[in-house]
């Protein structure tokens, strides 16, 4: 006999939910996923911008595994921590900048000396190299 398996909201050992492995959840898998009703996911999605399910062809409201994940990291930071819609919605900003910050360090940025150095030593080279032809 055939039964259709249900998304449900599993823990892993430490507590956190695992999260399926598929491409798309309806929003009611994610909201039994993250213990939430669906109102509070549609709510969501006018005040963070980094939830933008994209929807089917009937309409349907489809969240990727990203997309769950901040849902997630959005009910953390509301829920758990106490952050207000407008603090969460700064917090995920700052977090997702230091994401995307190119470089965890400071380049030093060279002097007009160096530069004039690293210049005249590429001249040399560049004459050694001309008066080989």
């Amino acid at each position: 006999m055939h039964k259709l398996a249900k998304t449900t909201a599993r823990k892993s050992i430490s507590g956190e939910v695992v999260i399926p492995d598929k491409l798309y959840f309806r929003i009611g898998e994610v909201s039994r996923l993250c213990s939430l009703p669906s109102y509070v996911l549609r709510f969501w999605e006018t005040e963070f911008n980094q939830l933008k399910p994209s929807k089917s062809g009937t309409g349907q409201r489809m969240y990727r595994k990203s997309d769950v994940e901040n849902v997630l990291r959005i009910k953390k930071l509301l829920y758990d921590q106490g952050f207000t819609i407008a603090g969460a919605r700064q917090q995920l900003r700052a977090e997702t900048k230091r994401k995307q910050s190119p470089l965890p360090f400071a380049v030093p940025t060279p002097n007009r000396g160096e530069l004039k150095q690293v210049r005249q030593g590429l001249r040399e080279i560049l004459g050694i190299l001309s008066s080989r032809h």
